[in-house]
């Protein structure tokens, strides 16, 4: 199957991919291609790797490996696989959302480790930079599914570190190549950024940003700040629309900025608008909604610490 990644600190994400950064995605592939393991079988498909992971052993050696969905254990043959009598049929963890046939788990590193080592070096498959493998009991990971009567399919996942004293609320995210293009990179951003509401924090991705992945959040948080100006005029500051939309404040000055809505005026920097200017902006089509957007009314979480 043919893969296609954006990244998003360093790690693929949105599916709305325009020129530009497809024209990043190929430039970026030139310089990546060292790899080992060339395909992975996972389910139902067969997907085409981008990178090295350091599989162990013999297995990092192999052209090819043979993932349960459901456990994430890796094998050498498709025997192997087929005997596998797995009797998982979902993630472990927590079930904290479900709506339709989306459903999220909470899982906890230091809980479930080997899933979650097996999650991250069945990740690196499609991520450059990731360096987080063995050592997960810090973190927490939020497992995509879809729903069918065979249980609960993995899709992607996103990770963040339980304390982060950057209240960074996403360290890495991966959608899976069969489920590009659906909309599920823009759902675990926005995921990442409804647990940070449910915290009561102000949450903001850990930094630096690749090229793709400001792109990724750019679109993310152009949308949403759109939108909540939309119908006001006049000045607002920057904390306040921070605090109306769960963006950290620097985000939105470097997002608005980009937008040529920002002014200096008594000594800090607000955003000068007018209800028009906004229309404006959002009639051209460039700041599109998700396709799967989060209903926070379908969340059932609490602080698991």
């Amino acid at each position: 199957m043919k893969r296609r990644y954006n990244e998003v600190n360093n790690l693929p994400t949105n599916e709305d991919v325009d020129a530009t950064t497809a024209a990043l995605e190929l430039e970026h592939e030139k310089h990546t291609k060292v790899k080992f393991v060339n395909r992975i079988y996972f389910g139902v498909y067969a997907m085409d790797t981008w990178y090295f992971s350091p599989y162990p052993d013999e297995y990092g050696k192999s052209p090819a490996l043979f993932v349960c969905e459901w456990c994430l254990k890796y094998m050498l043959q498709p025997t192997s696989l087929r005997d596998h009598d797995c009797q998982h049929r979902q993630p472990p963890g927590r079930e904290i959302y479900r709506k339709g046939n989306v459903s999220v788990y909470e899982v906890d590193g230091a809980e479930h480790k080997l899933y979650c080592q097996n999650l991250c070096l069945l990740a690196k498959v499609f991520l450059d930079h990731k360096t987080l493998y063995f050592d997960v009991s810090t973190f927490l990971f939020y497992i995509l599914t879809e729903v069918d009567a065979d249980g609960a399919h993995f899709v992607g996942y996103f990770s963040k570190e339980k304390v982060s004293v950057d209240n960074n609320n996403l360290a890495c995210i991966c959608t899976l190549p069969p489920y590009q293009k659906k909309g599920y990179g823009r759902f675990l951003i926005e995921f990442s950024y409804a647990l940070s509401q449910a915290e009561g924090k102000i949450g903001s991705p850990e930094k630096p940003l690749s090229d793709l992945g400001k792109l990724g959040y750019r679109s993310y948080w152009s949308w949403l700040l759109l939108n909540a100006l939309r119908g006001k005029k006049g000045t607002i500051s920057m904390p306040a629309l921070s605090k109306a939309t769960g963006i950290a404040p620097d985000d939105v000055f470097n997002t608005l900025q980009a937008l040529n809505l920002t002014k200096y005026w008594k000594g800090e920097h607000v955003v000068c608008i007018t209800p028009k200017l906004i229309d404006d902006l959002l009639a051209t089509g460039k700041f599109k909604g998700p396709k799967v957007p989060v209903d926070v009314r379908c969340l059932r979480w609490s602080s698991p610490l």
